[in-house]
């Protein structure tokens, strides 16, 4: 093989395989290539990569090293696209009765939901991460779009119990906006004890959700390693009860009389 089609290859075999760590004689065995030429061949596609702004290869020393690629989205290329995210969230025709905003177009444009899966991932990508979970079901896109960066399965809360998969654990949680009581279950099966979660939301108010989630994740003796969210919104009436988080936006106003809606960067790149 030749050695450009070897680094194109090469490439999409990171991207598809991210955080998934290979040893050289791996790639040279795959290749017919001699580790010499396969280590240029790293230095070659790491600096691309850097370049491109879509993360780096990390080096792993030592008789059982090798290589992994580490996805993140350059702070240039994020930030960009959380301005344009805000820009497009602040149209009228988004405002909904009751103060709400129409976020489902975004939720379900795969191309948007992708760089969005990228931008939060890039927040968590020097992280031991095991699994992602959300509650269903408008965060379940931007779940698999995480996780599909960070290369871990995505976990599903749920409202009620289903028959097919088994015996849960159930939690009563009060919700943060409107001061609800309500319930949400987790299968026994889904998930290991002890296991490192990133949980995703599209959107958080006071952040009452997320706080079950993280209450019912310490029935399995969970560790949340981080919490990121889509939009937050500015809510001085409600008082936030997650604190550690990640946002791409925030939305600032909502005026229904006049027709406005301000949105800023969030908190990874405010």
């Amino acid at each position: 093989m030749k050695r450009s089609d070897r680094l194109v290859s090469l490439t999409n075999y990171f991207l598809e395989n991210p955080k998934k760590h290979m040893s050289l004689p791996f790639f040279s065995e795959r290749y017919d290539a001699a580790k010499s030429s396969i280590s240029e061949d790293l230095v070659i596609v790491d600096r691309v990569m850097q370049e491109e702004g879509f993360g780096h290869l990390q080096t792993i020393p030592g008789a059982a090293g090798g290589v992994r690629y580490v996805p993140a989205l350059s702070k240039e290329n994020g930030k960009q696209f959380v301005e344009e995210l805000c820009h497009t969230l602040e149209d009228p025709v988004r405002i909904l009765p009751g103060g709400y905003l129409y976020m489902s177009d975004i939720l379900g444009d795969p191309k948007m939901v992708k760089q969005i899966g990228r931008v939060l991932a890039s927040a968590f990508s020097n992280l031991e991460i095991d699994v992602v979970v959300t509650v269903a079901t408008k965060g379940i896109p931007l779940a698999y779009s995480v996780a599909s960066v960070l290369n871990v399965p995505v976990v599903i809360v749920r409202r009620d119990p289903k028959v097919t998969e088994g015996s849960s654990v159930s939690i009563n949680y009060v919700s943060g906006s409107s001061r609800k009581i309500q319930t949400m279950v987790l299968p026994k099966r889904s998930l290991q004890e002890n296991a490192n979660v990133c949980i995703i939301d599209d959107f958080m108010k006071a952040g009452g959700t997320i706080n079950g989630m993280t209450s019912l994740l310490d029935e399995f003796n969970a560790n949340v390693k981080a919490i990121g969210v889509l939009a937050e919104a500015d809510d001085e009436e409600d008082e936030r009860v997650v604190e550690d988080y990640t946002s791409l936006v925030k939305i600032t106003n909502v005026d229904l009389k006049q027709k406005y809606i301000e949105v800023k960067p969030g908190n990874s790149h405010g």
